[in-house]
């Protein structure tokens, strides 16, 4: 469930941190937060798909460490990313 370089491209002008940013924690977690709603589409339709489901709890895991260390930076900032990715923080 990989993404498109034309979508990879979007979200990084979106949620960059500064002009040549590519890979900010805020980046990442938008990045995850892409693969993950997707790969939740997926299993959705998949129920049975055992080895996608594990790489969603990764996936999701990789994420919660990411807000944690973006949360340790400023919990402005944090609070600023969940309300615009629309998660639960």
């Amino acid at each position: 469930m990989a993404l498109t370089q034309q979508r990879k491209q979007e979200i990084i002008v979106q949620y960059q941190v500064h002009e040549t940013d590519t890979g900010s924690a805020e980046v990442q977690v938008a990045m995850l937060t892409a693969r993950i709603n997707r790969l939740s589409e997926h299993l959705q339709g998949n129920k049975k798909d055992h080895s996608s489901r594990r790489g969603l709890l990764k996936l999701i895991g990789q994420r919660k460490r990411l807000l944690a260390y973006i949360t340790q930076g400023s919990r402005d900032r944090y609070q600023a990313l969940i309300a615009r990715l629309g998660i639960r923080g």
